[in-house]
């Protein structure tokens, strides 16, 4: 749905413009199809499981409306809409799962990581696009490299504290506290993405630059392992 809103606008970008539909590989039309098709199945079954999930469900739908034909182009609400859409997904998950240990904090380390990443790519799109940048969103150009460089850097201390309260939390890793070890993996992984941002001038697609770049994702593995192992092989 929001690449059907942005064709036009995505085939002026040096990058998106190899998407599916403004290259011409995918028809708008079975794109706008399946789009309200998968979005009917995706609610009738979340109904199905839970109607607490079905309820979720629907305000993440109401989020990407919004978000698609209005809100991305409101700055700073732009990225907080995004990152909502991130926490929905947590919640969707804790009223769908029973989860016998569930630390809250979760709830704003996601919220976090998500504003994180995406004024990160805000960030990669002004460099990238240079004087352009507001012709394809217009709250591009309410944006400049210091508003954005200062929000970051709140972002991106709030971050590591939450992350370190949810890791210290009794109620969250059912590992007395060791979970503390995995904090300099999250250091780390922050540090290396400011880098990637800021030095390389990278972080157009953070998904894909975890993949790209062996540092970060080593770095991933290892937290993964670290945790795994924490919490169901350390005595």
């Amino acid at each position: 749905m929001n690449d059907l809103v942005d064709i036009e606008k995505d085939r002026q970008h040096p990058r998106k413009r190899l998407r599916p539909l403004p290259s011409g590989q995918l028809d708008p039309r079975f794109a706008a199809v399946a789009a309200v098709l998968l979005g009917v199945v995706a609610i009738a079954g979340a109904y199905w499981i839970s109607w607490l999930a079905c309820v979720v469900l629907i305000a993440y739908l109401a989020q990407n409306i919004a978000y698609s034909y209005w809100l991305k182009n409101v700055v700073i609400i732009d990225v907080m809409v995004l990152s909502l859409g991130f926490l929905l997904r947590v919640v969707a998950g804790v009223v769908v799962v029973n989860v016998t240990n569930f630390s809250p904090w979760l709830y704003i380390c996601v919220t976090l990581l998500a504003l994180f990443l995406g004024f990160g790519k805000r960030r990669h799109e002004i460099v990238l696009l240079e004087g352009d940048a507001g012709n394809h969103r217009a709250s591009l150009s309410e944006y400049n490299l210091p508003l954005l460089d200062q929000i970051i850097t709140i972002i991106t201390a709030s971050t590591l504290i939450c992350y370190t309260f949810y890791s210290f939390d009794a109620a969250t890793a059912l590992a007395h506290n060791k979970m503390l070890l995995t904090v300099p993996f999250v250091f780390y992984f922050i540090a290396r993405y400011l880098y990637l941002v800021q030095v390389k001038r990278l972080g157009g697609a953070p998904d894909e630059l975890l993949m790209e770049d062996k540092p970060l994702l080593i770095n991933s593995v290892l937290w993964a392992v670290a945790v795994i192992g924490i919490i169901y092989f350390w005595p």
